[in-house]
C-alpha cells in the first residue's frame, strides 16, 4: 500500500505562509508531520487553519504535544492518539511528540509519530530515549519523524533510529541537507520507518518556494507499507 509522507518544521508559521501551503499542496501527501506547530493561544483554531490550508486535516498534536502535529489527507482513517510531554529542564523550552495509529486503503496499519527534540545537548539524549520507548512500543509499523536537533551518528540519533530505517539512507540520499534554508548545512530532520515498510523514494525540497515557507527544507518520502495478513 503506497504512503506519501511530509516532514516539516513550519518554523512556528513566521515565514510565508502561502508558499508553505503551496509546497505541501503541490506533492499532495497522505501525512504531514510537523514540527512548530500551533501551541499557544487559540492552537486548536489555528492547528485547523493550518490544516486546511495545506488540504489536510488535524489528526492529533498541537498543545498536548507542544507543536508537534500530525496532519492526515481523508485517505487515512486515524483509529487512536497519544501525546507526550517530556520533563522540564529550569529555564529550557518545553517539548513533547504526537502519536496517531492509522489504517490506510484495505486495512494496512502504521502508527505515525513526530517530535523536535532540545537544541541543549545535555537535554537531547533524555528526550530521545523517552521518544524511542514509545516508538518501540507502538502495535503497528512506526514512520516517525523529527526534527532532532543532532547529526547523523550523534547520540539522540543513534537512540532514535536504533532499530529502524534511515529513509534518506535507503534512498542514497544521505547528502541532502534540511537546515538551514538560508545556508544549507547539516542534515538534523530525518524520517526512520519500521523495516517492513519500504522507501521508494526520499527527496529534499529545496525550491525558491520552500526557501519562502520556513528556516527548515521539508522531507517528502513515498513510502510502501507491507502487506495486510
Amino acid at each position: 500500500m503506497p504512503l506519501r509522507v511530509v516532514s516539516y518544521n513550519v518554523h512556528g508559521q513566521r515565514d510565508d505562509t502561502a508558499a508553505l501551503a503551496a509546497v505541501v499542496r503541490q506533492v499532495a501527501p497522505d501525512v504531514v508531520i510537523v514540527q512548530e506547530g500551533p501551541r499557544r493561544f487559540r492552537w486548536r483554531a489555528k492547528s485547523a487553519t493550518l490544516a486546511a490550508s495545506l488540504g489536510l486535516v488535524v489528526a492529533g498534536g498541537g498543545l498536548p504535544a507542544l507543536g508537534n502535529l500530525l496532519l492526515t489527507s481523508l485517505r487515512v482513517r486515524v483509529t487512536g492518539v497519544r501525546h507526550q510531554r517530556y520533563p522540564l529542564t529550569p529555564g529550557r523550552h518545553l517539548r513533547g511528540a504526537a502519536y496517531a495509529d492509522c489504517v490506510v486503503g484495505t486495512g494496512a496499519r502504521f502508527t505515525v509519530a513526530g517530535s523536535h527534540l532540545a537544541t541543549d545537548p545535555a537535554e537531547r539524549p533524555g528526550q530521545a530515549q523517552l521518544f524511542k520507548r514509545e516508538l518501540d512500543a507502538a502495535p503497528y509499523p512506526v514512520i516517525a519523524a523529527a526534527d532532532l536537533n543532532d547529526d547523523p551518528g550523534g547520540p539522540a540519533w543513534r537512540t532514535v533510529s536504533r532499530g529502524l530505517t534511515d529513509a534518506a539512507v535507503a534512498a542514497d540520499r544521505a547528502d541532502r541537507l534540511t537546515y538551514s534554508c538560508a545556508n544549507p548545512r547539516r542534515r538534523i530532520d530525518a524520517v526512520f520507518v519500521d523495516p517492513r515498510i519500504s522507501v521508494v523514494d526520499y527527496d529534499v525540497l529545496d525550491t525558491p518556494l520552500t526557501r519562502r515557507a520556513s528556516d527548515h527544507f521539508p522531507i517528502l518520502v513515498d513510502l510502501r507499507l507491507p502487506a495486510v495478513d
